[in-house]
């Protein structure tokens, strides 16, 4: 079998490159050879491409040059935006014409991401819908649907795509009523708006493509639940690569809450035949079983289920599958029953969540939420780990390339790897060239039938971080306590912010210490403005922060990823404490006291890694172009004073590195004036 052509796949990036207005990187053509190579080897490839690597088209040149379907996966919608609005037509002119390149891709998403013309049409099925048609309750939700309606039969002359994302502003409630779940729907055989169903568009085009855009969710329902949601291909690409168990884990989360349980009793009740008795009353008894138990029941992580759940639990599983079996069997013949199929859906969810919970398996964390003044107390139950099911049925059946900026934690891939299914033991050299080479396994290492090879590579940035970038660790603080911000954090804030003249974006543990940080501020320095996430929404606050270079802007874990300010508006990037999982996390606890029982080290493989990872994505915000410079300031002593401070610090660029409070504001002052 012929080698990958490593000259036509240059030629190609470089055509690619020019088109998209960027210059040649080292580190992007390593990341192509090494992305080829892994995709024509059948080897899994982890590859960490720092910030302006340009790693987008490291992987879809090769991606493109590939002899079959690939699927890139990516974690937000912002990239999966670049990608098919910007990237993806101007590589296709680039590439256009030249031998061995496709230039047909699709995007895909999940059912409910569609707007569906058959409840559009023929209207929502259940009491709420019948509501919002009846003239005398068109209130705002009612308004908003029919706007989302006439929207949607735009996008149909159109020849748009009727996604969600596409839509006018809306709520979830709102976009419910304009769509279905993968279990809601006819199916495009008995739905007589089949033919022009946005959603089995999607996929047909998916289907003639070569490559396909979509996202963890989609490619973990596919890969791991077994649902066909992706046509068949032979290699997928992850990007945000660091996200994925996070939204594994988030696929396969279940929820029920009593209120469910009764509506899908009611709504079940109008469709089952008359021959098996009060079946829906069954369900519908269980529901108030459900509800006082989880009333009895104390918020958190269930070590041992309460007796009087777990009774209730069972209670609503054999109700549900007594009702599922009570329903009428279609009949080819039959004309197609939106709300019979609706109402069978949602017993048949509620079926498979109760039967999950009432076994009460050593796989799977259950806990018990707080309710809200909007949410009920819920009961949640997710897998304890998401390693094995991606090992066994992600890496054994495809070839997979994970990529971000942020891959290696504690200076090498072990981590992360360890976290997808991928063992340390398994790892190989590479073959080709790397700016960062790091140590690995060797060539010739004789590994097991059931092995998975794979590559590590780090192939930089093309920043030098240890010129345009100061780690400044507020070392003479005192540690971080449970209370939030002391008065000596809040003071450091308030000089730093000074010394900077605003140009701050401050990273916080919760919304309670960055609303009080802002607070703070906003009185000690009046004449900047301090934003804090929940005054507007975040695309907004984005906007006034980059508008504005005499701004602050202070938030939470929506502010740690994914916000990209270049330039002077940033020159500083607060984080308050390190960002370790609550104690009191179900999840996370979880997974470290399982990490423990095993003989491993809980708190370093679950606690320190998502704290690592938190940090670089944190620290990441700073430097986003050749000409950015600024400081990190860390407000916890602990990153070097504490024995895991280095796995932390190793895992942040390289950045030089002080604790003293004098250097850095003067720095921050030059870098105002200059500004």
């Amino acid at each position: 079998m012929p080698g990958v052509d490593q000259e036509a796949l240059r030629a190609t990036l470089a055509a690619a490159v020019e088109a998209l207005g960027g210059t040649e990187r080292e580190g992007q053509v390593v990341m192509a050879e090494a992305v080829a190579e892994a995709m024509h080897e059948h080897q899994h490839l982890l590859v960490q491409a720092g910030t302006g690597t340009g790693k987008s088209l490291g992987y879809l040149v090769p991606a493109l040059r590939h002899d079959k379907r690939v699927v890139i996966a990516t974690a937000t919608l912002a990239l999966q935006h670049q990608l098919v609005e910007r990237d993806l037509p101007r590589l296709m002119k680039a590439v256009k014409g030249r031998s061995g390149a496709g230039t047909t891709y699709a995007v895909l998403k999940g059912r409910s991401n569609y707007a569906c013309l058959h409840r559009i049409r023929e209207g929502v099925p259940d009491e709420q819908g019948e509501l919002i048609q009846a003239e005398a309750a068109l209130g705002a939700l009612g308004k908003k649907v029919l706007e989302l309606r006439e929207w949607a039969e735009g996008e149909v002359k159109a020849g748009g795509t009727g996604e969600k994302d596409a839509a006018p502003r809306h709520t979830d409630r709102e976009w419910r009523q304009v769509s279905v779940t993968a279990r809601e729907c006819l199916s495009a055989a008995k739905c007589p708006f089949g033919e022009e169903c946005f959603a089995e568009r999607a996929r047909e085009k998916a289907q003639n493509s070569h490559l396909v855009v979509t996202n963890h969710s989609v490619l973990a329902i596919d890969a791991i639940e077994g649902v066909p949601l992706i046509p068949d291909y032979d290699v997928v690409v992850i990007d945000e690569a660091h996200e994925l168990t996070a939204r594994v884990t988030q696929a396969a989360t279940d929820e029920l809450w009593a209120s469910e349980v009764e509506r899908a009793a009611r709504r079940a009740a109008r469709h089952v035949r008359s021959d098996t008795g009060d079946v829906a009353g069954d369900l519908g008894d269980a529901s108030d079983a459900l509800r006082a138990a989880i009333g009895e029941a104390r918020p958190g992580r269930f070590d041992l289920v309460p007796d009087d759940l777990s009774d209730a639990l069972i209670l609503v599983r054999d109700a549900a599958r007594a009702l599922v079996s009570a329903f009428p069997k279609a009949e080819a013949s039959d004309e197609p029953d939106a709300g019979l199929t609706q109402a069978k859906g949602n017993v048949q969810e509620l079926f498979a969540t109760a039967d999950r919970m009432a076994a009460n398996l050593d796989t799977d964390v259950m806990w018990l939420t707080e309710g809200t003044d909007r949410l009920p107390p819920r009961l949640c139950v997710a897998p304890l780990q998401v390693w094995g099911p991606l090992r066994d049925k992600l890496l054994a059946e495809k070839t997979v390339v994970m990529t971000s900026a942020t891959l290696m934690l504690g200076g090498d891939f072990n981590s992360v790897a360890t976290s997808v299914g991928l063992k340390p033991t398994e790892r190989r050299t590479s073959t080709l060239r790397s700016p960062n080479p790091q140590g690995s396994v060797d060539e010739s290492a004789d590994f097991a039938d059931d092995a998975e090879p794979w590559v590590g590579l780090d192939v930089g940035s093309p920043f030098d971080y240890g010129k345009q970038a100061i780690l400044y660790v507020a070392r003479h603080l005192p540690q971080p306590g449970r209370d939030g911000l002391g008065q000596a954090q809040l003071d450091e804030i308030t000089e730093l912010v000074d010394a900077a003249d605003g140009r701050t974006l401050g990273l916080f543990s919760s919304r309670r210490a960055a609303e009080a940080a802002a607070e703070h501020v906003r009185e000690k320095l009046p004449h900047l403005t301090t934003l804090a996430q929940g005054d507007a929404q975040l695309p907004e606050l984005a906007r006034q922060f980059v508008e504005d270079p005499h701004t602050n802007l202070f938030g939470t874990l929506g502010l740690w990823q994914g916000l990209d300010v270049p330039g002077d508006t940033c020159q500083l990037v607060i984080i308050d404490r390190i960002p370790f999982p609550r104690p009191d996390d179900p999840l996370m606890s979880a997974r470290q006291r399982a990490a423990d029982q095993s003989g491993g080290n809980g708190f370093m493989q679950v606690a320190a890694t998502h704290a690592a990872l938190l940090l670089a994505q944190g620290a990441g915000r700073l430097i986003r172009t050749h000409a950015d410079k600024g400081v990190v300031a860390v407000l916890d002593p602990r990153l070097v004073t504490a024995r895991y401070g280095s796995f932390l610090k190793a895992s942040l660029p390289p950045m030089w590195t002080t604790t003293d409070p004098a250097v850095v504001r003067k720095a921050l002052t030059r870098l105002s004036g200059s500004a």
